[in-house]
């Protein structure tokens, strides 16, 4: 049954001392959950789902459980990784199965890089997304507000975390930059090497974490330095060019001694926005003041006369090159859409179709010359 939360230090080694509550389990999830015990059927969490089989752990202890395939209807019967759901325990005769998969509070979703309309869930019910960016790279402010659109769209609340600070001139001057791409958004400087900004880090993160950012951020190693134990795989970057090599293949997910759970992630080679409308317009919260003052309602800050976020670009309260990221984000964001949405798409062809018309028709002329 449920138990309240205590936290067991020695305990991840040992995951059947661990209780559900040390996952997350809490008094409103038992409430929604109780009519399912009399079907037989018992609650756990995901802690690793792949190829029709999950890791669940459960109030009985670890289980090794069958997904039942999705019908296609719904993203939401497909278990992934900080899910909760309903077990039928194993028979005689029978396996483990995951009957159901709860409400999702929050989920971190990401379009796949096929040209489908699929969307990727990569992390279901968390509380805290860490953008994980290393200060021994180049920072690329772009790729930070990719990350920040798809945290602040899952619904939970985004920090980022500054990776390896021991291997930066200038920490002060690299979040400084960082903070103007990330308005709202706690920044912090850590190095797991040398154990700075580690305490504040511990602080700061609340309920499920998971750790978000491309190979070689020093997800991995981070997150060994707050379970205050080496139980997450970690790599060497390549010198040739910085990159890790994706040591976590799965996404997995692990109690932090201090309380909450850590789900750490493969590096992400890749992250496509999918309907994050809500995302960019947190991200880019400056361009989404400014632009209730253009003339237009419909202004898309491109040449449009009495555009306030053009006239911020002008006097220097907004640069070009934050504006060029939120036209690009936008476009993605609105060619992903219409790829589930008939009508948009149409719309969004209906202009290249005329074009192609257009060309065709001057190519018949006799005037046309090659």
């Amino acid at each position: 049954m449920f138990h309240q939360h205590h936290s067991h230090p020695s305990a991840l080694s040992h995951p059947s001392r661990l209780t559900l509550a040390d996952y997350g389990w809490d008094t409103e999830r038992e409430r929604s959950f109780g009519p399912s015990r009399d079907e037989g059927l018992i609650p756990g969490r995901v802690v690793r789902a792949e190829r029709g089989l999950c890791d669940v752990v459960a109030e009985t202890g670890p289980v090794r459980a069958m997904a039942l395939p999705s019908s296609g209807t719904s993203e939401r019967l497909t278990p992934c990784t900080g899910d909760w759901v309903a077990v039928r325990p194993a028979g005689p005769a029978t396996s483990a199965t995951v009957v159901a998969v709860l409400e999702r509070r929050t989920a971190v979703v990401r379009a796949t890089s096929s040209r489908t309309s699929h969307a990727q869930v990569l992390a279901a019910n968390v509380d805290t997304v860490a953008v994980s960016v290393s200060l021994a790279d180049p920072l690329k402010l772009g790729r930070i507000e990719r990350m920040l659109a798809l945290a602040w769209d899952s619904g939970a609340t985004p920090v980022v975390v500054l990776t390896k600070a021991d291997r930066c001139a200038d920490t002060q001057r690299a979040a400084a930059e960082v903070a103007k791409a990330a308005p709202g958004v706690e920044v912090l400087v850590t190095s797991a090497s040398t154990g700075e900004g580690l305490d504040v880090l511990t602080a700061v993160l609340a309920g499920t974490v998971v750790l978000l950012g491309p190979s070689g951020a020093g997800k991995s190693t981070l997150g060994n330095r707050l379970l205050g134990e080496d139980l997450l795989a970690t790599g060497a970057v390549r010198d040739s060019d910085g990159k890790g090599r994706h040591t976590t293949a799965w996404r997995e997910l692990v109690p932090l001694p201090h309380g909450g759970v850590l789900l750490d992630t493969p590096g992400l080679r890749g992250v496509g926005l999918h309907d994050a409308d809500d995302g960019l317009e947190h991200t880019f919260a400056e361009i989404t003041e400014l632009a209730r003052d253009c003339r237009f309602a419909d202004c898309a800050h491109t040449t449009e006369p009495g555009c306030t976020v053009l006239a911020a670009v002008e006097d220097g309260r907004l640069t070009q090159r934050r504006l060029d990221s939120y036209h690009r984000l936008q476009r993605e964001n609105t060619y992903a859409a219409s790829r589930t949405d008939a009508r948009l798409r149409a719309e969004l062809e209906r202009p290249m179709k005329q074009i192609s018309r257009q060309v065709r028709a001057l190519k018949q002329s006799p005037h046309f010359k090659v």
